[in-house]
């Protein structure tokens, strides 16, 4: 069976309550769309692609989806996803690229914070750096940093920086002296990074 070009989609504001008195609002989705959504969920997976297109239903960004499943084939649904960026380890990291940093926590099941460049560029009067500066000192030496693969979530490469304690500590301690007030409160709550991820959107 031929793929479907488009797709009658409902969807609503996913809600924790048992009963949800949102409205149901109905769009017609282009199968790239739908497939787009859905990567962002499952990342390039075969697999889970088609079981979610076979069972109908996803939830994305806070909206619940659903619409008609069908069953899909596998040849053709891969030539639909090759249309779609895919991990490459050959691009290398380039800092002016970089738009927003991912903190993620040693701490068990704290949540990883993300700065964005614009919070964090800003210089306070008389600091000779900005925050910004200071995280991207832990991505100037090319052998510490890895490829992570390319983030649908994100529409970005991703690149990592595994932390030691003490460099955990010096990045605690540059919160201190550079962020801003609001800033540095959310990086004391995440505790000890002990990893930093350079989001790269890709072109």
């Amino acid at each position: 069976m031929s793929l479907p070009e488009t797709i009658p989609v409902r969807f609503t504001e996913e809600e924790a309550e048992y009963v949800s008195i949102r409205p149901v609002r109905r769009q017609l989705f282009k199968l790239r769309e739908l497939v787009d959504m859905i990567l962002s969920v499952t990342g390039r997976d075969l697999s889970r692609v088609q079981q979610i297109l076979r069972t109908g239903t996803l939830v994305f960004h806070f909206y619940r989806y659903w619409w008609q499943g069908f069953e899909t084939d596998a040849a053709e649904l891969s030539a639909v996803l090759a249309e779609f960026p895919a991990d490459d380890p050959s691009r290398a990291f380039r800092a002016d690229d970089c738009t927003m940093i991912v903190l993620e926590s040693a701490v068990k099941g704290r949540q990883s914070m993300d700065i964005k460049k614009a919070d964090a560029n800003r210089k306070s009067l008389f600091a000779s750096r900005s925050f910004w500066d200071c995280l991207m000192m832990l991505a100037e030496t090319p052998q510490e940093i890895k490829y992570g693969g390319y983030s649908f979530a994100r529409r970005a490469d991703l690149y990592r920086v595994e932390l030691s304690d003490e460099r955990a500590a010096s990045l605690q301690r540059n919160a201190g002296k550079f962020a801003s007030r609001a800033l540095r409160g959310a990086v004391e709550a995440v505790g000890p990074v002990a990893r930093v991820v350079f989001v790269c959107p890709r072109d």
